[in-house]
């Protein structure tokens, strides 16, 4: 498989200061987006602390060998390259008192081949539109979704929830955390959509899937979603990292291209 990718963040129509960071290394096939919380520019700190570790180790890691690893040694890696970072956030937030209560969520992946290992924290999401069907693929670490999973709110009552961003999981609050990792098949044509609850919060499921089968490059369909977030108030930090799957075209041989 060859994978193409495409990111972007936005600050949104209300906050003055964008708390969301984003990266990716295309060469490793590594994307990692956070949403940071948390004081005075503390949670831009946290965010873009959580993403350049984990891009930089994990990176260095499947450059040095990593991409002939198995998945349980992928899985492994990613975890501990999320515990390091969840770590310096930690002490970073005890030695700085303007980094108190910092924290940040996260969702990353590493694409190998045909298969897709996703990882998060907290309430950012990856969804994966194959064919016409979107589905989500993360489920949100959030006193919300406990609630819906308790029966104690239906889907619907959860749109208009108060409490909607409140994380029971999150990098950076304790000394440990714990990194949910699943491993997806990955076909050709697959859209995958990494976003912070800046998007999933203002868009419906419904909306998201529409935009992203649009059929437009990754560029427009990226600047679509942040643009769509915002029309409908921008209330938070918009991030999105689009990967795409295309089969690898194989190489013909001169006898098979003089034939035709």
């Amino acid at each position: 498989m060859i994978f193409e990718y495409y990111s972007l963040t936005d600050p949104g129509l209300v906050r003055d200061n964008n708390e969301d960071s984003v990266a990716v290394d295309a060469g490793n096939h590594v994307v990692v987006l956070a949403d940071g919380m948390g004081g005075y520019n503390a949670g831009e700190v946290a965010s873009a602390m959580a993403t350049s570790h984990i891009l930089d180790e994990l990176g260095r890691w499947l450059s040095e060998g990593g991409v002939e690893a198995n998945p349980r040694e992928i899985k492994r890696a990613m975890e501990i390259c999320c515990d390091n970072a969840n770590r310096r956030i930690f002490e970073a937030a005890h030695a700085n008192p303007l980094y108190s209560g910092m924290g940040t969520t996260l969702v990353m992946a590493v694409f190998q081949d045909s298969r897709a290992f996703i990882g998060h924290v907290g309430d950012s999401r990856c969804y994966r539109l194959r064919g016409n069907q979107l589905q989500l693929l993360t489920r949100d670490h959030s006193l919300l979704q406990e609630q819906i999973d308790a029966g104690l709110l239906t889907a619907e009552q959860a749109q208009f929830a108060t409490h909607r961003n409140l994380v029971t999981r999150a990098l950076g609050v304790e000394d440990t955390v714990l990194l949910e990792v699943n491993e997806f098949r990955s076909e050709q044509g697959d859209l995958y959509l990494f976003c912070s609850d800046g998007l999933n919060d203002m868009m419906t499921d419904a909306d998201i899937g529409a935009l992203l089968g649009s059929h437009l490059s990754l560029e427009e369909t990226g600047r679509m979603l942040v643009d769509a977030a915002n029309d409908l108030g921008g209330r938070d930090n918009i991030s999105v990292i689009l990967a795409k799957v295309q089969a690898r075209t194989a190489r013909r041989g001169l006898f098979s291209r003089m034939l035709g």
